[in-house]
This record gives structure tokens, C-alpha cells and sequence, in this order.
């Protein structure tokens, strides 16, 4: 049974978004979790090598510098998340570069960067099946309408079309899921 980190990542995402840092009211960013003395910095660009290697930590129980399939999966349950030991061991081939069926910190930034890539793809797809047009695969004008007004932003049909227009990359007057994708960025 082969798994990739993407199909055992749900529970990944719920541990590296408890793990992960967060805006605080201030706009700076606050590690969270069961990382030792919290941080507050202004800039997270600067600060994830070191979050990365605090998160690392805490998943390399044992203090040898490798996550083994048993820590990742104690991991995941400390969020209330399941991963199976198959999962587990999956999850880390999947990521093993050196063939030695273990995690150095090199590839637990491979897995946790994977994670939250295939999140952040999600949440698009998510944000995108709100404003689409029931099973059309895109975002019309009428779609965009009846979104911004349960939102509370009454727009007509002309001034939805001038928000698609600049996105619109093959001129069909509507945004596929890619267009979107660009239009978020």
C-alpha cells in the first residue's frame, strides 16, 4: 500500500497548524504549542529555520536527530489526529532521502513543507466552491453576485464582470479554478 504525505496529511496539517505560528492583534507573528518559550517576531521569513528546528525537536523524541515513523505517529496523536503505522512509515519513505527509514531534519522540512503546501491548496479549493457555480467548475459573474451579497456586498452583474475580467486568462468571462488560484496570489 503506497501512501504519499498528501494522503496521510490531514492529521499533518492539524499538527503543523498547532505547531505552526500565528498573527497575533499586533500583526507579529506567536509560535503556539508545546514549543518552549514562546516567541513573538516581526518578521516569520527570518524565524522559520528556527521554528522548523524547535518543531523538529519535539517530533524527535528520542534526542537522535532522525524522526522515526513511531515518533511521527505520537505526534499526530498528540493533536488528535490518526495516523496509522503504515501512514507513518509511508509519510516517511515518501520523504527519505537518504534510504535509512528515518527523518533527519532536511527531510521533515520535505514532509512539513509538502503539508502545508497541499493546505494552502485546499483552503483554495474550498474558497473557490464557495463562489462557484454549483458543479460548473467556475466562478461566473451570477456565481460572484450571489456570493458578495450573502456577504453583505451587493454588486451588479457589470461590476462582477470587471472583477473577473483581469484574471480572466483565456477570455471566457468566467475564472477557473487556476485563474483563481493566480488571483489569490
Amino acid at each position: 500500500m503506497e501512501i504519499t504525505p498528501k494522503s496521510s496529511s490531514s492529521a499533518l496539517r492539524r499538527l503543523c497548524r498547532k505547531l505552526s505560528p500565528r498573527k497575533t492583534e499586533a500583526g507579529h507573528h506567536e509560535v503556539r504549542g508545546p514549543i518552549e518559550n514562546p516567541t513573538t517576531c516581526s518578521s516569520i521569513s527570518s524565524n522559520s529555520d528556527l521554528q522548523m528546528s524547535k518543531m523538529f525537536d519535539f517530533f524527535d523524541e528520542n534526542g537522535d536527530g532522525k524522526i522515526s515513523p513511531a515518533e511521527l505517529q505520537t505526534c499526530v496523536r498528540s493533536v488528535g489526529g490518526e495516523l496509522s503505522e503504515e501512514e507513518a512509515e509511508a509519510a516517511v519513505e515518501a520523504s527519505d532521502l537518504d534510504g535509512d527509514g528515518l527523518l533527519g531534519f532536511e527531510e521533515f522540512q520535505k514532509l512539513m513543507e509538502a503539508t502545508n503546501d497541499d493546505n494552502k491548496n485546499q483552503q483554495l479549493r474550498d474558497a473557490f466552491g464557495m463562489y462557484e457555480m454549483e458543479g460548473s467548475g467556475c466562478i461566473t459573474p451570477a456565481s460572484l453576485k450571489r456570493m458578495l451579497s450573502r456577504l453583505g456586498d451587493s454588486r451588479s452583474i457589470d461590476d462582477c464582470k470587471a472583477m473577473i475580467r483581469p484574471f480572466d486568462l483565456n477570455g471566457d468571462g468566467v475564472l477557473s479554478f487556476n485563474e483563481f488560484t493566480i488571483m489569490m496570489r
